[in-house]
């Protein structure tokens, strides 16, 4: 953390005040990714108020400039606290700068402290920059992360799940 602040970044967790950045971020990677996302405000809230779940900002003098999501879950194979990188994005005009690598490296400092053995993180396969830059931060290709992607409201999802599952803290 100490590099970001010497470039007058301060990486923090995330408020529901920083709702409006957050989405404009989110946002901007859902174009890079060339998908949709229905993220808005209330859900970044939601998720902050998700017990498990987390968002790491880096502001530069009261402007979020990136961001790191992450959730904490339990894992049986590992008898412990494991964390999973959801996204990470740093705003376009403060790329290359260090500020996706001060979150990363903070998120795990801050897994360690929490427990957890394990981080990992998902990109997409044709994201060969991503890989790279995780990677070069001590990730390995370990698992394949398969996805089914089911749309909220889908009548065939609902019919086969007859209540909702039991959420961490709900």
């Amino acid at each position: 953390m100490a590099e970001a602040e010497a470039h007058g970044i301060d990486l923090r967790e995330a408020t529901s005040l920083d709702a409006p950045a957050i989405v404009m971020l989110v946002r901007a990677l859902a174009r890079v990714m060339d998908v949709v996302t229905p993220v808005d405000e209330a859900y970044v809230c939601d998720y902050l108020a998700s017990l498990g779940s987390g968002i790491l900002v880096a502001d530069d003098v009261g402007q979020v400039v990136g961001l790191l999501s992450y959730s904490i879950r339990p894992s049986l194979v590992h008898a412990g606290r494991s964390c999973v990188i959801e996204e990470l994005v740093v705003d376009q005009t403060t790329q290359l700068q260090g500020i996706g690598t001060q979150l990363v490296e903070d998120l795990l400092r801050r897994a360690a402290g929490w427990g957890c053995v394990e981080v990992s993180v998902a990109t997409l396969a044709g994201q060969r920059g991503a890989i790279q830059f995780y990677k070069a931060r001590g990730f390995s290709d370990d698992a394949v992360l398969l996805e089914k992607h089911l749309r909220a409201g889908d009548e065939q999802a609902s019919a086969s799940s007859p209540g909702s599952p039991k959420l961490p803290g709900g």
